[in-house]
């Protein structure tokens, strides 16, 4: 469990204190402190004793800070809501992920710039810090530095943040040349059902890697003087696969070629992170990759990931079930063209700006304007496909999406066999779903959407849409045990009432 550091306490405060629409200095006003006080808190850089902490909450009527505070995390949803203004998309969760566990590959000093502090990041950077890398956020919390010794040390794991993020199966690529033995917790995250981890180790065997999964660890055995196959093809086009495969190739002097290579917004990241390090990467943007590594990378990078194509979707959703006129800055546009194409045959109206470069200076953005509009259902199913198709994480919001339109919409989710299911809770808040089997969703437009008391379910997307979906609803929905949400999304709430959304954030009382 995470611990309740002035890091995390200042960052409740400052949750808090926008949530109450207040500025820095009118806080302080209230407290009667200085502005740079109230600065040096939000940082996590002020000792603050309970008596202080108490007080603030009293000032800005919060329980999140309150000394008795504790348990799951709630969203109260008052709707229905019209949102209205701009809002931009923050950096990539998954891209993230991925350039955390690249880290490990630096011996020099790794920057990433605009990290969200979201929940998996906070699990990784626990995992990280507990084996020896020095993991220090900036002051203003916009830059993570990491710095890994020469000689992790695995055997001091934090072995319960490890089991709660799925992303630590990502060490083993960038593991394997440096040890010869491992051992990592089974992984975790959201519930949607069986993920094998097969095309992993068909893909790492290549490196000299065996793996035994039995005992709820991945018990890796590393042979350095294996033939390291130059060539081979993904029996999975997986994301993770990829990257795994990437991160084992980056540091091979020989060159490799890897085939059935996704091309997903992460894994392009991910490549463009390595070639910053030195590694030569040929193909970036394609289904094969030929990668030339370095032996030794040691290099002190600064790095900004992208922006995330699965949060603008968010978003969009969010504009389109509450039928509002919203503006999506920074979208990374290459990655929801297919999108974007589903929404037009719906009859959804928007407009693209001119294209510009996110900070890593390769992916291309554009501000997106959603405009109220009258859907109908698609005339054939929606389903997702390997980049460039349709992303299988935006695929649950169709499900949201479909309920606004008139007629019958089929969903086929056929590559996981539970997220489906969780789909179905949209029914409780009026929508008419019909699951045909655990892939397969019919969905019924259009909703009157109305409020009540849901548990969010296991897994991030289907919970974001049923957050999505209270803000058109009638009354008022209370969204219990919300980790899951904050595990892929940062202050979300706020970010969502600065546009008019009503989300109040509470606990259980103590």
């Amino acid at each position: 469990m995470a611990e309740l550091n002035q890091a995390n306490i200042g960052a409740m405060i400052r949750d808090a204190r926008k949530q109450r629409g207040l500025t820095q200095a009118e806080l302080a006003k209230r407290l009667e402190t200085s502005q740079s006080a109230i600065g040096r808190i939000e940082s996590g850089n002020q000792n603050l004793s309970i008596e202080m902490i108490n007080r603030i909450a009293s000032v800005l009527e919060s329980t999140l800070i309150s000394a008795g505070a504790g348990g799951p995390t709630h969203f109260r949803i008052q709707g229905p809501t019209e949102l209205s203004g701009e809002i931009s998309v923050r950096s990539s969760k998954n891209a993230a992920v991925a350039l955390l566990c690249a880290s490990l590959l630096n011996h020099g000093k790794t920057t990433l710039k605009n990290v969200a502090r979201i929940e998996e990041v906070k699990r990784l950077v626990e995992v990280l810090t507990s084996i020896g890398v020095q993991c220090t956020w900036a002051k203003d919390q916009t830059e993570l530095t990491l710095v890994r010794p020469a000689k992790l040390n695995l055997n001091t794991m934090d072995i319960e943040a490890a089991k709660r993020t799925r992303s630590i199966i990502m060490f083993l690529g960038p593991l394997l040349h440096s040890e010869d033995a491992f051992d990592l917790p089974f992984s975790g995250g959201c519930d949607l059902g069986t993920r094998t981890v097969a095309p992993h180790l068909q893909a790492l065997k290549h490196f000299g890697l065996d793996v035994d999964t039995a005992h709820g660890y991945y018990s890796a055995r590393v042979s350095h003087e294996a033939p390291h196959k130059h060539s081979f093809t993904l029996i999975e086009r997986g994301d993770t696969v990829t990257e795994n495969a990437l991160m084992a190739a980056a540091t091979c002097p020989e060159e490799t070629v890897i085939r059935n290579a996704s091309a997903n917004y992460m894994v392009q990241d991910l490549c463009f992170f390595l070639t910053d390090l030195g590694v030569q990467i040929d193909g970036i943007g394609t289904t094969t990759l030929r990668v030339r590594g370095t032996e030794r990378i040691e290099e002190d990078i600064t790095f900004s990931p992208s922006e995330d194509p699965i949060e603008a979707m968010s978003l969009i959703t969010a504009a389109i079930v509450t039928g509002s006129e919203l503006t999506i800055t920074r979208s990374p546009i290459e990655f929801l063209d297919f999108e974007l194409a589903v929404l037009g045959e719906m009859g959804q109206r928007y407009e693209l700006s001119d294209e510009y470069f996110s900070d890593n200076g390769r992916t291309r953005l554009t501000d997106i304007t959603i405009h109220p509009s009258k859907l109908h259902a698609p005339a054939d199913k929606i389903h997702p496909l390997p980049f460039p198709g349709l992303n299988i994480d935006n695929l649950p919001f169709f499900s949201v999406i479909a309920a606004c339109a008139t007629g019958s919409t089929l969903i086929h989710d056929w590559v996981y066999e539970n997220r489906a299911i969780h789909l179905l809770d949209l029914g409780k808040l009026g929508a008419r779903v019909q699951l045909l089997d655990p892939h397969r969703l019919v969905v019924q437009g259009p909703t009157h959407w109305h409020g009540r008391e849901l548990i969010c379910p296991p897994a991030l997307r289907p919970a974001v849409c049923l957050m999505l979906a209270a803000l058109a609803a009638d009354g008022t929905t209370d969204l219990r045990d919300v980790y899951v949400i904050n595990r892929g999304y940062e202050d979300l709430p706020n970010r969502l009432n600065a546009l008019g959304a009503n989300i109040q954030v509470f606990h259980d009382p103590a």
